[in-house]
């Protein structure tokens, strides 16, 4: 059974005598339990009016959109799942340990101690020196990371996160990017978007493509990238080595493809090289710029 399945899932805006906007238009996805799913495109690509859909915050779509087996538009399909909003809106006046204590009543989560449980989940995401303040007083990242621990603190066997590290600093962005990592090992789904890839990119087992309402692939990593793309290596070194360019104080670079990665590295460390950095000259987002410009052209991805 699939954590997520829309068929044919389509959303027309209307506003007044403007023309209609197609939001969505005919997305078919599943995302299998225990999976990272990567929803990803540029802003007002449709990826929140997605989301919306499958919490039935929006409910006039047209298609089909299930929760482990159960219609979307059915309350029981959102037990045990957490979300997260591109722009978490918490009660101002409450603390983040009350929001927390609200998040277990509501989804009716019971533990012999409430308030220890929650504040582990805010010493988790190093917030809990702010427990009892209140919301009004706190920073946008640190609400941010509020809205994070509520939505994991209910245990959920669904994560569904609408661009989470939004506001976060590189620290913050880091510790929770750990921190959802860990719960996919304990066999944990997410369902996240985000308009930059280097975000999600660690984490997702598959990415999906959506731009202008339009679902244009879905695919792995390594589908995207390709095995035999070009990959940046740089080291620094006594002196050059055949197929690096030299840079300054002693650093050298070169773009190989990747059958040649080893037989290079071999060679940098016989001649007395340290190696600095590997990675890879195509991104996931060149990636999706690249398929965007074919497509675009005609060409095939």
């Amino acid at each position: 059974m699939s954590a997520i399945a829309l068929t044919s899932v389509s959303k027309t805006f209307r506003q007044g005598r403007r023309t209609p906007v197609r939001a969505l238009d005919g997305i078919s996805l599943r995302v299998e339990a225990g999976e990272v799913f990567g929803f990803v495109g540029p802003n007002g690509a449709g990826k929140s009016t997605t989301i919306k859909a499958m919490l039935n915050i929006i409910t006039d779509y047209a298609g089909e959109i299930s929760l482990f087996g159960v219609p979307a538009r059915d309350a029981a399909a959102r037990r045990a799942v957490g979300y997260v909003p591109e722009a978490p809106a918490l009660y101002e006046q409450l603390t983040p340990l009350e929001i927390l204590r609200a998040g277990l009543d509501l989804h009716g989560v019971r533990r012999d101690h409430p308030d220890n449980w929650c504040l582990s989940w805010l010493e988790r995401f190093s917030i809990a020196h702010v427990a009892r303040r209140k919301v009004r007083e706190l920073s946008k990242g640190t609400v941010q990371r509020t809205a994070l621990a509520h939505a994991l603190a209910v245990s959920p066997r669904l994560l569904i996160l609408d661009e989470p590290l939004s506001g976060l600093d590189p620290v913050g962005r880091k510790d929770v990017v750990e921190i959802l990592a860990e719960y996919r090992k304990e066999g944990g789904t997410i369902f996240l978007t985000s308009h930059v890839l280097h975000d999600v990119e660690r984490l997702a087992n598959r990415f999906g493509l959506i731009h202008k309402g339009e679902l244009k692939t879905i695919q792995s990593p390594n589908e995207l990238v390709g095995d035999h793309d070009l990959v940046t290596v740089r080291s620094f070194g006594p002196g050059p080595l055949s197929g690096l360019e030299e840079e300054s104080g002693g650093r050298y670079f070169a773009e190989i493809r990747r059958p040649a990665l080893w037989p290079l590295l071999q060679r940098l460390e016989a001649a007395g090289h340290t190696l600095i950095e590997v990675k890879p000259t195509l991104t996931l987002e060149s990636a999706f710029m690249r398929y965007l410009g074919l497509e675009k052209g005609g060409g095939n991805p």
